[in-house]
């Protein structure tokens, strides 16, 4: 049984069609072939008007500001993505397989870099990303390993977006663009959430994701759905 969607025109159709599918890549074009909302964007849909109604780029932050059941962040193919609290649990049960984050390192599954993110956004809280690269000393040079460690994090769910946050000068002046700012996701999601995530068994998940992601889109190509679950 597959899973129709109507157009979606506004914010609001946005919403109760993630709502309804529980997982979308993000982004303009749905080049990766497993599911994503954009081929229900209907023509009054425009990208980087600044229109919170209207334009997804500004649906990001919306959700995240907005509403307490949606995660957005590069969550599939190490490209942008949303999941909705109800399927959140099964994406973070196999992704996590009920390790801690300090047994994934050491059994060598995480990188030296992410390391050093993790533990910073653990001692701080909520951290934007400039303020992150200030604390951690991360230089110009380290600039493609640490955009891979954020990457990495957000895959393996250990941190998830907050939101954005405007740098400031020492005068306190809002200046630049906007900083993504990150937590870790057992700052962001309820308790309820968390625990569900923990009652799962990850091969059970997993066959509940393939099963609703093949009603989503039929004709998706195993290996695909693979990589869109584990998060590789």
């Amino acid at each position: 049984m597959s899973i129709t969607v109507g157009e979606i025109n506004n914010y609001d159709d946005f919403v109760n069609a993630l709502l309804k599918v529980g997982m979308s890549t993000g982004g303009e074009k749905n080049s990766d072939g497993i599911f994503a909302l954009c081929d229900y964007y209907g023509k009054c849909i425009q990208w980087h008007t600044e229109d919170i109604d209207t334009d997804p780029w500004e649906w990001r932050i919306r959700v995240l500001d907005e509403r307490d059941d949606f995660a957005y962040g590069k969550f599939f193919f190490k490209k942008s993505g949303y999941i909705t609290a109800d399927w959140y649990p099964y994406f973070y049960a196999v992704r996590r397989g009920g390790k801690s984050f300090e047994e994934d390192y050491s059994d060598g599954n995480i990188s030296f870099y992410a390391k050093r993110i993790y533990e910073l956004i653990c001692k701080e809280g909520v951290l934007p990303l400039h303020i992150i690269k200030k604390l951690g000393n991360f230089t110009k040079e380290d600039k493609t390993k640490f955009d891979n460690a954020i990457t990495e994090l957000q895959m393996k769910m250990y941190i998830t977006m907050y939101g954005r946050s405007k740098k400031h000068s020492k005068t306190g002046q809002e200046y630049g663009w906007s900083s993504t700012v990150f937590c870790k996701t057992e700052d962001f999601f309820d308790g309820d959430i968390l625990e569900k995530a923990d009652s799962l068994v990850k091969e059970q998940a997993y066959e509940k994701l393939y099963t609703h992601i093949l009603e989503l889109n039929p004709g998706a190509d195993s290996k695909k759905i693979e990589k869109f679950i584990l998060g590789n």
